[in-house]
Parts: C-alpha cells; structure tokens; sequence
C-alpha cells in the first residue's frame, strides 16, 4: 500500500512538471531568445513548416521528464533498482523520451519533402508551359502553384509572398532550396538565375530539366526496388529476437522469467535491445543509397 501510494505521488510530481513547470521554462526560454534577436521565424527554417519551435521544444521536454518521471517511478516501486541505478535508468529513458518528439518531427519533414519532391516534375513541365503561352515568370509560378497546391503551393507562396515584399526572386528561390533541399530544384534555380542574367529562352531550359528530372525519377524508383530487400532483412532481424522471446515465454513462462524479473535479466536484455539497434542502424545505412 505504501509503496502504491508512492508511486502515485511520483506520478503526479512528475505530472505537474510536464504540465505546469515545463511550459514555464520553454516560454522563459524564448522570452530570452526574443530579447537577445536569436529567435528566428519558424517558416524560415525547414523544421519550422512541420512544427512551431515553441512547441517541439515543449514536446521535448515533457516527453523527457514524463518518460524518466515513469520509468525512475517504476523502479523503485518494483525494486529492480534502487538509489543511483534508478537514477541512471531514468536519465537514459528520459534522454530517449526527448528524442522521440524530434524525431517524430524529422519523419514529418521527411513526408513533405518527398510530397515536394513528387510534384516538382510538374512543376518544371507547367512552367515551361506557361512562359511558352507568353506570361512572365511571377505569374506563371504563381498559376503553376496554386495549381498544383500542396506542399509545392505553400512553399511556392511564400517565394512570391517574399519577392512581393522586395526580396529579389533568385535570393527568393535559394530561400526555396535551403528550405526544401533537392538537387533538381537546385538545378531548376540556377537554370532560372543565368537566364535572368545572361538571356535565353528559359522554356527550353526547362524542357531539358522535365526531362532529367524524369530520367531521375525513374532511376530512383529502380533503386528502391533494388534496395527493398536488403530494408526488409533490417527490419526482419531486428525483430526475430523479439518474437523469439514471446514464443518461449508462451511455451514455458518459468523459463524465460529470470530475464524480466532479476538484474542480470535486465541487463542482459539491455545488452540485446542495444546490439539489435546497432546492428540495425548498420544494415539500414549500408542498403540506405543516396543519389
């Protein structure tokens, strides 16, 4: 009884800090941030169109105190670890806790940037299109944009919402490519600035990307085909030994119940879940081809 009790007084410490004292001490942070000009504006950096800073941050450290509040909590009312491991173990899983907001944001960055990716053949094809049927290039991107929609719509709308406001379009456009990184918008972007500068039909150009692009698309697709494979083999060895343990725990329980219910146990099962990890971050690096 007293040690339930404890554990509810834990959890609702560790509550109290996720939801009262955790958004005083990001808001205190950029107040700082704010006052000293280091605060940037989220749409100006790529993380910033998935989620407000503000709020990632909150995220972060409000899944870190919850996660390690828990897991410390857990410790001590079951008796695995006491005094300095408890602490230990709860700092680790609290480390882990921060990350996992973070990356949770990388995947969403990473969806919008294949969405990006995926429309900007379009793109390219619609704008030579367009300068070909004799409008400038501002209309013709803003057509284009609002056309496709999407993300190339948002990402495209601010370009124009900046070249609106006196930012000159190539400075607009390398805005576009640190925000959403592709070599072909990079070539796209080049190809527009020297014909801005030194003349020539941009509608050939662009002919002449559509064409790469798609050369490039179809060389990508081949290469995910080739490389599923190796993908799934990652993912199949790093979940045998998980399904190895629930089968044998479902045949014979007393047999595989000193992993879950002494130290060594613990640590031993530490020592799989981080050798699995490895070697599963090896695989998927090694079939992972950037192009």
């Amino acid at each position: 009884m007293i040690e339930a009790l404890v554990l509810l007084l834990v959890f609702t410490a560790v509550a109290l800090g996720v939801w009262v004292i955790v958004p005083l001490l990001v808001d205190a942070g950029m107040w700082r941030a704010e006052a000293a000009g280091t605060l940037v504006s989220p749409a100006s950096v790529p993380m910033g169109r998935v989620v407000d800073p503000r709020r990632l941050l909150q995220m972060c450290w409000s899944a870190a105190v919850l996660s390690g509040g828990i897991f410390g909590a857990v410790l001590l009312a079951t008796g695995l670890a006491e005094g300095v491991g408890a602490l230990v173990g709860a700092v680790l899983v609290a480390f882990l806790g921060y990350q996992m907001p973070k990356a949770w944001a990388r995947r969403r960055l990473a969806a919008r940037q294949l969405l990006f990716d995926a429309k900007l053949m379009d793109l390219t094809l619609g704008l030579s299109n367009g300068l070909r049927a004799g409008a400038s290039l501002p209309q013709t991107l803003e057509l284009v944009a609002r056309d496709i929609g999407g993300v190339v719509g948002e990402e495209f709308a601010l370009v124009l919402h900046e070249y609106r406001l006196g930012v000159d379009l190539p400075e607009a456009l390398n805005r576009l490519c640190k925000r959403m990184p592709n070599e072909d918008l990079t070539l796209l972007i080049s190809a527009v600035r020297l014909t801005m500068q030194a003349g020539g039909s941009l509608a050939e150009v662009l002919d002449k990307i559509t064409a790469t692009i798609r050369e490039r698309t179809s060389f990508q697709e081949k290469l995910r085909t080739m490389t599923a494979q190796g993908k799934f083999e990652a993912i199949a060895m790093a979940a045998a030994p998980v399904v190895a343990f629930l089968l044998l725990f479902w045949i014979d329980p007393e047999l595989m119940r000193p992993l879950i219910a002494t130290k060594p146990g613990w640590c031993a099962l530490g020592a799989v879940a981080l050798l699995e990890t490895i070697g599963f971050a090896i695989i998927n690096r090694i079939v992972t081809i950037r192009v």
